[in-house]
């Protein structure tokens, strides 16, 4: 039986990941021997942290900057040797390395990158598109890959693989598939990455000498990070530094490992002594991100390649190169955080108004628990009534109180509905639920989920039928986590005739409401909308206790919000196995949460989620606000009754 530990240790492999260095060494234009062990020095330093692969600039083992000492016999022949004994480095340091050199074939002097694993040279990949304009030569030393004539090259006694048409394999890990392309290849209008990617590449390496101009920074991060996007892959770019040759240029060493879009580590610019950032791949979210993309898939004509397998070095860690953010719905920085709010808040409006021309309906019928949910759903109908030119008095806000209803939050609403300027229409369910008990014979000292669903459904009925009597539509106030949980009525809460927050998860939903109050609102209403923003979440079912505060609180039920929403999005957006979800909210709540106490909630998350998909199997219209969204006609598709034994079997050698 596998146990669970406060430390956890993480085979890379095992979760589709693979540890990758990008290095910019400091080096000596023509010294090969200070290069290399410069290499060395950096890639063991590299392996001190675990990376499994470690790249190197465009020609780091002669610099860049060489120039007609590109033709020199000595410099060629020390080129050869040294990259035999880069070979006999990677077996006793058992690391993998892909470095630049200049190499000569068949009369011809190349631009190459060199794949070393396993004490073997694996193959050279030539530079294709040379660029010959500006402050660059290289066609006066170098041929294009295209005009290759030889599929191996000789060296070492061995007939090493040659050409633009290699991809390296790594064993046992089929998705990891490594292609490579040399500086100005990133640059052209039809990269060899395109085809590798096409091909199943989804490691793209690019050895790189890019000198620095004013601007060119961020001309080079969109470049990478747009090409990891437009491959559905990972980009690895390493830039030769500053110790190039500063005749005419000067380089900053500025290299990148970006991701499907997104930059995850990059080394400092302008730096002479050694730089190196690293980062873990998640290869496994590559494939399931293509897997998704139906235009991936349908492109067609990619080209052939020659694959060469190499062994990986796989070495337990503890600690992931790669953030694991806590809320993958809520951005860390405040600025970015309030830009997103604003942006959820138009999409939830524009939805809204949307639906409200549609119907020509100028009445709404909303019910205001003094909650979180409720109060962001009037925020948005308010929003939505104002852009449309409508009196706010068309908003028919209920708070209907019952048997667990709180001075608290029954205050906060009738408040905000005041300050608000809509109808507040106040009715009680407590006489009504108590003669259903009678009418169906329920004890109403037996608070079970007889006793709480009365209530739920009892409201949405008041609503529905107050909605037809002003001709109006019922707003939804339920979220996203709710859904994901079947943490709703059936027919109760869970219906409305338009959802305004089913897109939006209830870890951003707090957020929202506490931008509103900032940037919306002013004075006695942000007060008000603070507090309820303070207030514990609640469905205020059950009687209060006996302070008359809330005593039914949802987070003690079916768990923390926090880690449902970060099961949620590894679950449906990222579609990772149980044991990965696992292991990555292990990184990101190791801190404030122990290993059993997270594997506890995400076997719940997963009895939740297969047990209530039939909830959700018949949702009202409701916008989606951002990647992860579970309405049956757009983003989930699930059948009501799957079986949930795949994934909790995963979890039971736990404990």
């Amino acid at each position: 039986m596998a146990q669970l530990s406060e430390k956890p240790v993480i085979n890379l492999t095992d979760f589709g990941l693979l540890r990758v260095g990008v290095a910019t060494p400091e080096l000596q234009v023509g010294a090969i021997d200070f290069n290399l062990a410069e290499i060395c020095r950096v890639a063991q330093q590299a392996k001190q942290q675990q990376c499994q692969l470690i790249l190197f600039p465009e020609l780091c083992l002669t610099g860049y900057t060489c120039a007609d000492l590109f033709f020199q016999q000595s410099l060629q022949q020390r080129v050869e040797v040294a990259l035999a004994e880069l070979a006999e480095f990677s077996a006793a340091e058992d690391v993998t390395l892909v470095v630049g050199a200049p190499l000569s074939v068949s009369g011809r002097l190349f631009n190459c990158a060199a794949f070393i694993a396993n004490g073997e040279i694996c193959g050279f990949v030539p530079k294709t598109f040379l660029p010959n304009s500006g402050e660059f030569y290289e066609q006066r030393w170098f041929s294009s890959a295209t005009e290759r004539c030889v599929d191996y090259l000789p060296l070492g006694g061995k007939n090493i693989p040659f050409g633009a048409d290699l991809l390296f394999q790594v064993e046992g890990f089929s998705a990891a598939l490594i292609g490579i392309e040399i500086c100005e290849d990133a640059w052209s209008v039809a990269p060899p990455s395109s085809a590798q990617a096409l091909a199943g590449a989804t490691l793209l390496l690019n050895l790189s000498a890019s000198p620095e101009i004013l601007g060119k920074q961020e001309y080079r991060r969109t470049l990478v990070s747009s090409l990891s996007a437009r491959c559905l892959s990972a980009y690895v770019y390493a830039s030769a530094g500053p110790n190039e040759s500063s005749t005419d240029l000067v380089f900053s060493g500025h290299s990148l490992i970006a991701e499907n879009g997104h930059i995850l580590a990059e080394t400092e610019r302008f730096q002479f002594s050694s730089q190196l950032a690293v980062a873990d791949i998640d290869v496994q979210r590559l494939v399931g991100e293509r897997q998704r993309n139906s235009s991936f898939s349908r492109v067609i004509g990619a080209e052939s390649f020659r694959v060469q397998p190499f062994q990986l070095n796989c070495v337990p860690v503890e600690t992931l190169f790669r953030k694991v953010a806590r809320t993958p719905f809520v951005p860390p920085d405040d600025k970015e955080r309030a830009a997103r709010c604003q942006e959820i808040f138009s999409l939830q409006t524009t939805g809204l108004i949307k639906r409200l021309r549609h119907t020509g309906c100028q009445t709404v019928v909303i019910g205001l628990s003094g909650g979180l949910d409720s109060t962001l759903a009037l925020l948005v109908v308010v929003k939505a009534f104002d852009q449309m030119g409508l009196d706010r008095n068309g908003i028919v806000v209920l708070t209907m109180p019952g048997f667990g209803t709180t001075v608290r939050t029954r205050s906060n609403a009738e408040e905000l509905a005041e300050l608000l300027g809509v109808e507040l229409r106040v009715i009680s369910i407590n006489a009504a639920v108590e003669q259903h008990f009678s009418d169906i014979g329920h004890d109403h000292t037996v608070h079970n989920i007889t006793y709480e669903n009365s209530q739920a459904r009892e409201r949405t009925q008041l609503l529905m039928d107050v909605a037809n009597q002003v001709n109006g539509l019922v707003i939804g106030t339920g979220d996203l986590s709710e859904l994901a949980l079947g943490w709703c009525t059936y027919n109760g809460d869970h219906m409305s005739m338009y959802a305004v927050n089913s897109g939006v998860p209830k870890t951003l939903v707090r957020y929202l409401v506490s931008w509103c109050a900032a940037e919306g609102f002013s004075g006695r209403t942000s007060v008000v909308l603070e507090d309820v923003c303070a207030t514990p979440v609640s469905p205020e079912l059950l009687p209060p206790d006996a302070d008359g505060n809330i005593d039914q609180l949802t987070e003690q039920v079916v768990g923390p919000y926090e880690l449902h929403d970060f099961y949620l999005y590894q679950v449906v957006r990222m579609h990772y196995a149980p044991l990965k979800v696992l292991m990555l909210a292990e990184q990101a709540f190791g801190s404030t949460h122990s290993s059993e106490v997270l594997l506890k909630w995400l076997r719940q998350f997963y009895h939740r989620f297969f047990s209530q998909q039939f909830k959700r199997s018949c949702l009202p219209d409701g916008p989606k606000v951002g990647t992860v969204a579970l309405s049956p006609r757009g983003d989930w598709r699930m059948p009501s009754d799957a079986a949930v034994d795949l994934w909790l079997s995963e979890l039971e050698d736990l404990a």
